[in-house]
Order: structure tokens, then C-alpha cells, then sequence
């Protein structure tokens, strides 16, 4: 009876293929489940402690009003020009960047103070603009009780003495200490209670280039730099238009730093818009370094390893995406921006499409769509069909194999393993080193390596083609981010193939459509381009149609006008 029963008990294999497809699945399940729910528990936990912390403060300033009012008056300009003074050489104490440049003022018998950062400020421009003028005021006519005062005198040296156009008058030294630290001047005169604000900054910026990341044969040789001004400036340059609007934030709690949400206030969905601002509203950390910490802290799913916001350095692409209805991100410091929200096409979608005519560019894109499933499935058919079904492979081509793995100690997954991770290795120190050394090291390396790694009898020479084919594919994403996910993923691909063959490589692939599926950016469905409303949106997707019949925006977006000619 016991070996009756025995017959019908699965073998140990079937358990292990049970274990892979239940059991694991589960387990990630519940961990990203897990995962979610702390993250929504601390976001709350951390509100709660804000709420806290600012009844706490209330309650201290009801129960201890001059402390408060001495605080106040600490961060607070008067009219007694010695203190005035000292409270900023107090906040400058540790800045040994910060100059201090005094002067004298005979028409009003009064003295007056500059405070600077050298190397941020423009000094030419201060002697010229700031200092020049006021010291030929104060030098020239009579002064005593001809002289307006109080604001009237103010007024006077906005409007007639200073030659800046960045004029500001305030009473708060922070906001003041502020302004200086980048790049401004901070003016005080005896006299005058507050300071004067002037914009003078100067700084070594970057020129405008060609863009690294994102290079073209044909369209703008221009690219975002580091420097915001500069940024905005050139999406202004596109053409006159009144509807662009621009909207400023300030993000890091220590050390600021301005971002500007762009869009098209005649297209964008209001409800969009809101969104985004909403979300960066939200980030609270030191210093936000780059706009890829702006990208994680605002995207849907951090779990994903797909991008739910687009970076790009080029303009062109920018705007073509806010004439779109989306809404862009830049950050100063930094020249990339952020698009959103994004769809898996857009990832494989080039301005060089739209700039030739439509034929070659469906070709190319087409030739993308192609190239990006290659680079993901290759090394996962190859490990499949060699382990697991031989059969499906003609004759003649499994006989050359087979000749070919003669002498291989390894099994195909381990094969494909080190190839692999050697290309990978490879392709990241070729990024690292120097430019004129990088290419070079990188095509030699691989010759090097694939060449003395057959003879070795380490790997096949067939999966050496497989894997240069497999990293050729992968250059193909236009957009470098993207790319990076999908050899992330490669390797997934890999394991499910040499665990369960060309059904694990068709499990993985269900498996990441179902994530696709569910994943949003913004509201907007990841695939909804792939699964459309209206057939009219594959018009621009898998082919691009010629600009013609592109008379509507997308209409997942929402936009106001759905318009685009016609």
C-alpha cells in the first residue's frame, strides 16, 4: 500500500518548481505589502509629530510671550545702526568668504556698510553700480535738512542713486544673510533702518553644449547647464508664448535650493498640476543635491524598476512633452530635468523621430521596440532552449552547438552568468575612466576577454554572439535610465529560465506585464499607450505617423485643449 502511495507523491523536483511559483511569489507578496504599509505608518507617524512639535511651540510662545518677542527682535533689523551691523557680523562670524567694505557719506553725514561673498559676487559690478554711485551722491550738493528721510529717503536710493536692477529693501537678517550667500550685496546705512538687498551675482557657469546623455544627428545642438536662469531662459527662447508658466519653490531645509514646476497653463490638467506641486511640497530633506532625489521621493511606486518620471537634459524634448499636456521639473544645480507623467513609450522615443521624415523614423523606432526586447529575453531564450528544449531548434544549428560546448565545464546559466557580468563590468569602466581612454578600453576589453575566454573553453563562442548582440540591443534606449532597467531585469529573465525554461521565460514575462499594468505615474496607466482608448494614439507609439494626421494630444492626459492643429 505505502508504495502505491508513494508512486502518486510528487518527486522532489515538482516540489522545487512548487516552492518557485507559489511559495517565492507569496513571499514577495507580503514583503512589498509589508513594506508599503510601514512606509504609509511612518509618513503618518511623522505628521502626527509635526502637528506635535508646532502645539508645542504655540503653547511656549502663549505661556512665554517675551521670549518670543525677543527672538523676533534678534532676527530682526532696527533702526540702531551699530546692533544692525553686529547682528550680521555675528551671523557671518564662521564665513570667511563674507567681506565687509565700509564708507562714508558726507551729503548725510552718515557711514554706510557693504557686505559681499568674494567669489559670488560680481565686484566690478558692485564697484560700478553700488559703490560708485553712492560714494558721488554722498560727495556731491549740500546736505542737512534739504534731505527727505525715513522711507522718502529710502525710496531715493532705490530709485535714483543705485543703478541695480535687483533692488529690495528688508528687516529680516536671515532673509538678508540669504540673499548674500548667493551672490547678492547687503547695503546698510546709518540711518536707514534695514538693509538693501542688491542682485550682483556672478558665478563660473558652464556653457551651453551639446547634450551628453541624449546626443542626435539632427536637431538642437543646445543642453540644460547647472544654472536654473539659464534653464528657464532657453525654454523661453522656443517662442513667444504667454500661457508658459513657471512656478517657484524652494526645496532642503538647510540648504536651499529653488525648483520650478513648468507647464503649459492652456493645455495641462489642473488636477495634474496641483499633483506635482503638491508632491514637492512634500520633500523634506537637508539639501536636495540633484533632480534624481526629486525623481524617488515623488514617483508612485519606489518598488518598481521601471522610471515613473523621465529625465532628459535637452529642451527640445522638454517642451515637446509640455506641448503634450505634461508637466516638467527643474532644479537648480542640476541639468536634467523631469518630465511626467510618462508611459513606456516615451522611453523608446527619440526627438530625432520627429525631426526626419516619417518612414525612416517608424523604421527606427520600430528598430528600438526590437532591440529593447532583444536586450531583455536573448541570454533567457538562449539558457532556454539550450537547456531545456534542444527540439525546437533546427538540426543543423543544435549539431553546431553542441560541437561548440564541447569541452565547457559550466552549465548554460553559469555561462551566460560570466558573460555577462564581464560586459557589465566592462561597460561601467569604460563610463568611469577618462574619454579618451573609456571607448577604447571598453572594445578592446571585450575583444580581449570574449576571444580569450573561448579559447579557454570557459564559454561557447555562440553565446559570446548572444551576449554581444544581447549589450548592441541594450545601447539602443535612448533615454540611459531606461536602459539600466532593463539589464536589471535581464538577469531576472535569466533565472526563471534556467529554473523552469521557455515557461519560466513566459511566467517572467506575464509576471512584469501584470506590473506594468498596475503601474501608474501621476494617475496616468503605465501601458495605457500600448492598450489604448482609441486606436488614434498609436499614430505616435509603435510607428510614427506623419505629422499630418497627428492633429490631437494623447488623450490619456487630460488636457484642456485637445488640439494640437488643425
Amino acid at each position: 500500500m505505502w508504495q502505491v502511495i508513494g508512486t502518486h507523491i510528487p518527486k522532489w523536483n515538482v516540489w522545487i518548481e512548487a516552492v518557485f511559483l507559489f511559495i517565492i511569489p507569496l513571499i514577495i507578496f507580503l514583503t512589498v505589502r509589508q513594506i508599503k504599509a510601514m512606509d504609509g505608518r511612518e509618513s503618518r507617524r511623522m505628521e502626527r509629530l509635526k502637528l506635535l512639535e508646532e502645539e508645542d511651540r504655540s503653547e511656549q510662545a502663549d505661556r512665554n510671550p517675551s521670549v518670543s518677542e525677543a527672538e523676533k527682535e534678534k532676527g530682526t533689523f532696527t533702526e540702531d545702526y551699530e546692533a544692525n551691523i553686529e547682528k550680521v557680523r555675528q551671523a557671518v562670524s564662521e564665513m570667511s568668504d563674507v567681506n565687509e567694505r565700509s564708507f562714508f557719506l558726507e551729503k548725510l553725514n552718515a557711514v554706510g556698510t557693504l557686505f559681499f561673498v568674494d567669489g559670488l559676487t560680481d565686484k566690478v559690478g558692485m564697484d560700478q553700480n553700488i559703490l560708485k554711485p553712492l560714494m558721488d551722491w554722498g560727495s556731491s550738493g549740500q546736505g542737512g535738512e534739504d534731505l527727505p528721510r525715513g522711507e522718502e529717503l529710502r525710496n531715493m536710493f532705490i530709485r535714483q542713486v543705485m543703478l541695480v536692477s535687483e533692488t529690495e529693501y528688508t528687516l529680516e537678517v536671515q532673509f538678508s544673510l540669504q540673499k548674500v550667500l548667493f551672490g547678492s550685496v547687503i547695503l546698510m546705512i546709518q540711518g536707514i533702518p534695514g538693509a538693501f538687498v542688491l542682485g550682483t551675482p556672478k558665478g563660473n557657469t558652464r556653457g551651453v553644449e551639446d547634450p551628453i546623455s541624449e546626443s542626435v544627428l539632427r536637431g538642437p545642438r543646445v543642453g540644460f547647464t547647472e544654472t536654473l536662469s539659464d534653464n528657464t531662459a532657453m525654454l523661453r527662447r522656443h517662442g513667444e508664448s504667454t500661457e508658459l508658466a513657471m512656478s517657484s519653490f524652494k526645496v532642503g531645509k538647510r540648504v536651499e535650493k529653488q525648483l520650478m514646476v513648468v507647464y503649459f497653463r492652456d493645455i495641462a490638467d489642473p488636477e495634474l498640476v496641483d499633483e506635482v506641486k503638491r508632491r514637492v511640497q512634500t520633500i523634506d530633506m537637508d539639501e536636495v543635491l540633484e533632480s534624481g532625489y526629486v525623481e524617488q521621493l515623488i514617483e508612485d511606486n519606489f518598488l518598481s524598476p521601471f522610471l515613473q518620471i523621465q529625465n532628459t537634459e535637452r529642451p527640445d524634448r522638454v517642451m515637446a512633452a509640455l506641448l503634450e499636456g505634461r508637466v516638467a521639473i527643474l532644479l537648480d544645480g542640476t541639468p536634467f530635468a523631469l518630465l511626467m507623467p510618462v508611459t513606456y513609450g516615451m522611453m523608446l522615443q527619440s526627438p530625432e523621430d520627429y525631426y526626419e521624415r516619417w518612414i525612416p523614423g517608424s523604421l527606427i523606432r520600430f528598430l528600438r521596440f526590437m532591440a529593447t526586447f532583444i536586450s531583455l529575453f536573448a541570454p533567457a531564450l538562449y539558457i532556454s532552449f539550450i537547456s531545456f528544449h534542444p527540439g525546437l531548434i533546427p538540426t543543423k544549428l543544435v549539431i553546431s552547438i553542441i560541437s561548440a560546448r564541447q569541452g565547457v565545464p559550466f552549465s548554460t546559466l553559469i555561462e551566460a552568468l560570466i558573460m555577462e557580468i564581464s560586459i557589465e563590468i566592462l561597460r561601467e569602466a569604460g563610463l568611469r575612466l577618462p574619454k579618451p581612454i573609456g571607448p577604447a578600453m571598453g572594445i578592446v576589453g571585450g575583444l580581449i576577454i570574449g576571444q580569450a575566454a573561448v579559447d579557454a573553453g570557459i564559454v561557447s563562442p555562440i553565446l559570446v554572439i548572444v551576449v554581444a548582440v544581447t549589450a548592441i540591443s541594450s545601447f539602443s534606449a535612448p533615454v540611459y535610465s531606461a536602459g539600466i532597467s532593463m539589464r536589471v531585469m535581464r538577469f531576472g529573465a535569466m533565472f526563471t529560465a534556467a529554473t523552469f525554461g521557455l515557461y519560466g521565460v513566459i511566467m517572467f514575462f506575464l509576471m512584469l506585464s501584470i506590473h506594468m499594468v498596475k503601474l501608474h505615474s501621476f494617475g496616468v496607466p503605465f501601458l495605457s499607450l500600448t492598450v489604448p482608448r482609441s486606436l488614434k494614439d498609436w499614430k505616435d507609439y509603435f510607428i510614427r505617423a506623419p505629422l499630418q494626421f497627428m492633429k490631437n494630444r494623447p488623450i490619456l492626459l487630460k488636457h484642456k485643449d485637445p488640439k494640437r492643429q488643425g
